[in-house]
C-alpha cells in the first residue's frame, strides 16, 4: 500500500502545517504504508519525507529535472525518480500510488490534487482522494466543492469521491479501506501503467 501525498514546498505561516506533515510521514511509515511525494527537501515536502524516513518508512520521490537541478531534490530517499516534466511527474506519482492525500499547500498542491480527482471522475482510475483540513485551511475549498455539486457542475458520486477531514488517522483509515476495495477492479492509469 502506498499513498501519494501532495503538500507545499513552503512551510506556511502556522506551525500546525509542519506538524501535520510530520505526523503524516510518521503515521504512514509506522503503518507500513509507502509514501509517494514530489521529491523535494524543502517546506512541508521535506518535513513529510524526513519524518517518514526517521520512522523507518519507504519514501519515493518524483521530481522534474528542472527542480532537481536547483538542488531542491531530497537525495536521501528510499528512491528518487528524476523526470523530464511536471506531466511525467504526476503520471509517475499516480502510477506508484493506491490513494491520494493532500496536506496544506499552494497552487501546485491544488493542481496535483484536482488532476487526480479529475482522472478519477473521468474513469482513468478509482483511487480514493482525501484532504487533510488542518486548522480549517481547506474550509473554503470544501465549500467550493459543495457549491460546485449544488450548482450542477459536479455529480454527487464525484463530490463524494473527495473526502475532507481534520482527523489524520480517520482519513488514512478511509483511504486504506477504499483502496482495498478497488485494487482488483482497477485498469491502467492515465499513463497506461498498471495501478
Amino acid at each position: 500500500m502506498r499513498i501519494c501525498v501532495f503538500c507545499g514546498s513552503s512551510d506556511g505561516d502556522r506551525p500546525a502545517y509542519a506538524d501535520a506533515a510530520r505526523a503524516t510521514g510518521t503515521l504512514l511509515a509506522r503503518r507500513g504504508i509507502g509514501i509517494v511525494y514530489g521529491g523535494g527537501r524543502v517546506g512541508l515536502m521535506g518535513t513529510l519525507a524526513d519524518a517518514g524516513l526517521a520512522a523507518g518508512g519507504r519514501v519515493i520521490g518524483v521530481i522534474p529535472e528542472m527542480l532537481a537541478a536547483r538542488e531542491v531534490a531530497h537525495r536521501s530517499l528510499t528512491q528518487l525518480h528524476v523526470v523530464g516534466s511536471m506531466h511525467e511527474r504526476k503520471a509517475l506519482m499516480a502510477a506508484h500510488a493506491d490513494a491520494f492525500l493532500a496536506l496544506p499547500g499552494g497552487f501546485g498542491t491544488l493542481e496535483e490534487l484536482f488532476e487526480a480527482v479529475t482522472w478519477r471522475q473521468l474513469g482513468y482510475h478509482e483511487k480514493p482522494c482525501a484532504v487533510l483540513n488542518t486548522e480549517g485551511y481547506y474550509d473554503a475549498l470544501e465549500r467550493f466543492c459543495d457549491d460546485a455539486h449544488r450548482g450542477g457542475f459536479v455529480r454527487e458520486a464525484d463530490r463524494d469521491g473527495l473526502t475532507f477531514g481534520s482527523n489524520l488517522e480517520a482519513l488514512v483509515d478511509g483511504l486504506i479501506a477504499a483502496a482495498g476495495t478497488r485494487r482488483d477492479r482497477e485498469g491502467p492509469g492515465p499513463d497506461g501503467s498498471a495501478p
